[in-house]
């Protein structure tokens, strides 16, 4: 089907999904629908008004939007764009989130506080939608949470508000994976307002196991308790290699106790404000290793690689580190030559000294010692740097050996330098086509202490693989690379045939063709 565009305005036609709770495969179910109308040669896009993660992918243009649309974009065969997320929601403390609008820093602002101020963002993800609604053929609508919170129903910027402005039918989806998803569904119908009920067009159950059979007579049941149709039912797909969505959802795949004694092992720090832990998934699809996120000194000690991740707040991350005694362990592991390496916000932390006079992240300024490991100061301005880059290493010797071409990006605040010593790798970008170096690593600690500010280096093969390699070579691991890592596209088939098996297709269409003028 190639639904057509209404004829009074203009505008392409929508389909919304709508969730009972967070987490239910919202993200994925728009992905794989993407994939499918993609595959029938309709020009299809995906919208999700407003997202909270840590984990962001920057645009060509330079912009932030949220890991879920640029996954959902690449289904779509799309490049990603900002109207796609105009709001991008990134917590920074228990309380306190950076709100990025259409792409940039918009503002900082408690919960309650940005509650108050989200009616002011609607005409924000009225624009976004429209624009997108008039360049493409059928615009697929991601929900968030769920529609039946009551508590914050009379300031919606996502579920149905985005609805009625969209006109959109609305399919509700149910995880049963996590039990009791009749009730789950009934009871957000329930909650529902009778005008936003009536918008719901069909129930879907996702992530389900099992025999198809047993689930017939409740579903049956289902649809006469709700008056919804039931659209389908739609397999679990096992081991799908995505980077996650959220920094907040650690991956299931994680190893848990001890590695066994021909693996590497590599250790990730849990900070409190972690962000765009999405990077360290392919090492979890690497054959022969074992990762764990770790939050004691102890599980840091052992680690064959320790890793300081990318941080929303880095003085208060770095704060938390030395408070749970992690300082004399890096310390240690410094002087055995045992790698570390920091990414962004790991990477300043790192360094010698961290300055932020203009209170980017602390209040009325700081200055504070960094953990004295790389010769770098950082210091912070307002404003971010986001941006896609191209990362390349000339040193077979060095880290991640030698590498040309690898995709990463840049996205933090401020600008840290190099003291002295070698850069990690160099780095060029459509602002800049001269290589320029990144980061920095200490050749007279043997350079086993690695900094980068490039994030999603790790997602290459090559320097992924170049770095356990020198691993292996440093903790006299038997290792070498298995299977090449299934790509992307081929895992969004995946997800595109599971939707397409287990969803009522004809049914959506003809939803579809309804809410068509």
């Amino acid at each position: 089907m190639n639904p057509p565009r209404h004829e009074r305005d203009g505008l392409a036609p929508t389909l919304m999904l709508q969730g009972t709770a967070s987490d239910v495969g919202k993200s994925l179910l728009v992905a794989g629908l993407g994939r499918v109308f993609a595959r029938r040669g309709v020009s299809v896009a995906p919208f999700k008004s407003q997202n909270m993660a840590l984990n962001a992918h920057v645009t060509r243009t330079g912009l932030e939007i949220g890991r879920a649309q640029a996954l959902q974009a690449r289904a779509c065969g799309l490049e990603p764009e900002v109207d796609m997320n105009p709001i991008l929601i990134k917590p920074q403390g228990d309380m306190v989130a950076q709100v990025v609008v259409q792409g940039r820093p918009a503002f900082r602002r408690t919960a309650a506080e940005y509650h108050d101020r989200k009616l002011a963002l609607r005409g924000v993800v009225a624009e976004s939608l429209e624009r997108l609604r008039r360049r493409y053929d059928l615009v697929l609508i991601e929900g968030a949470g769920s529609p039946a919170e009551i508590n914050l129903r009379d300031r919606d910027l996502v579920n149905m508000f985005v609805a009625k402005i969209a006109d959109a039918p609305v399919l509700l989806v149910g995880d049963i994976d996590r039990g009791g998803v009749f009730a789950h569904l009934v009871g957000t119908l329930a909650l529902l307002e009778p005008e936003d009920r009536a918008r719901v067009a069909g129930l879907i159950i996702n992530r389900f196991r099992g025999d198809i059979s047993l689930l017939t007579p409740g579903i049956t049941q289902l649809e006469e308790l709700a008056g919804v149709p039931s659209i389908g039912v739609v397999r679990h797909v096992p081991d799908l290699r995505f980077a996650a969505e959220d920094s907040l959802s650690l991956p299931a795949r994680l190893a848990r106790g001890p590695a066994p004694a021909d693996e590497i092992e590599v250790g990730i720090v849990r900070l409190p404000r972690a962000s765009n832990l999405d990077e360290f998934d392919a090492l979890t699809w690497e054959q022969g290793v074992s990762v764990r996120y770790v939050t004691h000194p102890a599980e840091a000690e052992r680690a064959d690689l320790l890793v300081i991740p990318g941080s929303k707040n880095t003085l208060g991350d770095l704060a938390w580190l030395r408070e749970r005694g992690f300082d004399p362990v890096l310390r240690r592991r410094s002087e055995r030559g045992d790698p570390i390496l920091g990414i962004c916000g790991g990477c300043q932390m790192l360094g010698t000294r961290i300055e932020d006079p203009d209170g980017v992240e602390a209040e009325g300024g700081a200055s504070v010692e960094g953990l004295g490991l790389l010769p770098l100061v950082t210091r912070f301005e307002p404003g971010k740097r986001t941006l896609q880059v191209r990362v390349h290493s000339e040193d077979p010797q060095g880290p991640f050996g030698r590498f040309e071409g690898a995709d990463g990006y840049w996205i933090h605040s401020g600008r840290t330098e190099r003291l002295r010593g070698d850069a990690t790798v160099y780095v060029t970008s459509s602002q800049n086509d001269e290589p320029r170096p990144d980061g920095a690593l200490d050749r007279e600690t043997g350079a086993t202490v690695i900094g980068t500010m490039v994030h999603g280096l790790l997602d290459n093969e090559a320097p992924r693989r170049g770095l356990l390699r020198t691993v292996a070579k440093r903790c006299r691991r038997p290792w070498s690379p298995g299977p090449t890592v299934p790509d992307v596209d081929a895992e969004l088939d995946r997800v595109a045939d599971a939707v397409e098996e287990g969803l009522d297709m004809a049914a959506i269409d003809a939803i579809l063709r309804e809410r068509t003028p």
